[in-house]
């Protein structure tokens, strides 16, 4: 959770030099960073920049492990469709993947089916070069996950440009997100020797991301919380439910779970949730 929040950080905090990089090109422009939770159902981009000279909208999605429900390419179509519903304006997406893994899912660039094919851009980042990211304070905490013979080595080259930024706010800053990341890939002793441990303690950026994780964990709890009262309750009402409906009421929003345990006080049988389903 907390790379996740750390990854839409940097990609709000500098959304130009973010996508730059990603887009492989130099954006001298304004660039807006226009809000990521999407209409309908809402679910939440990890980073939707406005680049005015397209303009274009670019999308974002920060991936640490391959998702176990819905599969990644029809995850980006939601999220393209949304988007262009919302703002009107053309979609370019990249989904970057931070964590290296031998599932064939990193490698999937599109959604296909008979009927409809979308296409997205894919970098992985322990394939990509450290040296665009070395350059740039902003880049720095995801140059540690880059491509490299040495590990070690690239993760004392970044510390030491990290501590070449003059100012120490920004210093503290880009310590605490590149030590996060850092912990995917390195043991927590090897990174406690390269930077201070009270920079993490003292970093306003740590202690936002930490409570954010924090909140969002107390959320899907409360949710979970939710969906578990719900069910007992329609269980009663309707007897059994398949797993298909189980399903569809667990991917339910917190507003809509709130609406169906108004509702189903007026069930007396599974159709009456069923349409009330396909009307949500």
């Amino acid at each position: 959770m907390c790379y996740d929040n750390l990854c839409k950080y940097l990609a709000e905090k500098y959304p130009q030099q973010i996508a730059a990089w990603a887009l492989k090109q130099p954006i001298t422009t304004p660039v807006e960073v226009l809000k990521t939770e999407l209409t309908l159902e809402p679910i939440r981009a990890d980073s939707v920049i406005f680049l005015k000279s397209g303009p274009e909208i670019q999308h974002l999605e920060f991936q640490v492990r391959v998702p176990q429900d819905r599969p990644m390419p029809l995850r980006m179509l939601n999220y393209s469709v949304r988007l262009q519903w919302q703002y009107g304006l053309p979609v370019r997406q990249v989904l970057i993947w931070l964590v290296p893994t031998s599932n064939q899912a990193v490698f999937e660039t599109e959604f296909r089916t008979e009927f409809t094919r979308h296409r997205y851009q894919v970098i992985r980042l322990w394939e990509e070069s450290p040296e665009p990211l070395l350059g740039n304070s902003a880049l720095l905490p995801l140059a540690v996950l880059c491509a490299t013979e040495n590990p070690t080595e690239l993760l004392s080259q970044v510390a030491q440009e990290v501590n070449k930024i003059e100012s120490t706010d920004l210093r503290q800053e880009i310590a605490a997100c590149t030590q996060i990341l850092a912990g995917l890939r390195f043991d927590k002793q090897l990174i406690s020797t390269m930077f201070r441990e009270e920079v993490m303690r003292e970093s306003v950026v740590y202690q936002d991301i930490l409570q954010k994780g924090i909140a969002q964990g107390l959320e899907q709890g409360e949710k979970q919380g939710e969906v578990a009262v719900i069910l007992r309750q329609l269980r009663r009402f309707c007897g059994r439910l398949n797993p298909e409906v189980e399903s569809r009421i667990q991917s339910l929003s917190k507003p809509q779970l709130e609406e169906l345990s108004e509702a189903l006080l007026d069930f007396t049988n599974l159709a009456d949730l069923q349409r009330w389903l396909e009307s949500h």
